[in-house]
């Protein structure tokens, strides 16, 4: 089991940042593809940035331009940087990470941690 630890979250008033950070306990982080999603209460879960183990990004629509995902493999950690935050962006944040094999695919989650954006 891939253990994964978030932490960073916590309130901002519209349009300050925050960084979530998400360590991963295993010794193969380097493979894995990881991801952060969001899931606000009521709404079903979303992707919000993802990184393959090869450091391809990709980002959802609403986010392209003030966040940023990025993987530390020598820290076991990957980052979402959030800058310019709206309202919209208030959610419990998720990191996951992923291993696709023929046979299996292999899916993890943290716990969350919370990001509210108010005035």
């Amino acid at each position: 089991q891939v253990q994964l630890v978030e932490s960073g979250g916590g309130w901002v008033q519209p349009g300050g940042s925050l960084r979530l950070s998400c360590v991963a306990s295993t010794s193969m982080f380097s493979i894995y593809h990881m991801g952060w999603y969001r899931q606000a209460p009521g709404r079903q879960r979303e992707l919000v940035a993802g990184i393959t183990s090869g450091g391809i990004t990709n980002y959802a629509d609403n986010v392209k331009g003030r966040f940023t995902i990025s993987r530390d493999n020598a820290k076991n950690t990957v980052y979402l940087r959030m800058n310019s935050l709206k309202p919209e962006d208030t959610a419990v944040y998720f990191c996951n990470a992923e291993k696709v094999v023929v046979a299996a695919r292999y899916d993890y989650w943290g716990q969350g941690t919370q990001v509210t954006v108010s005035s």
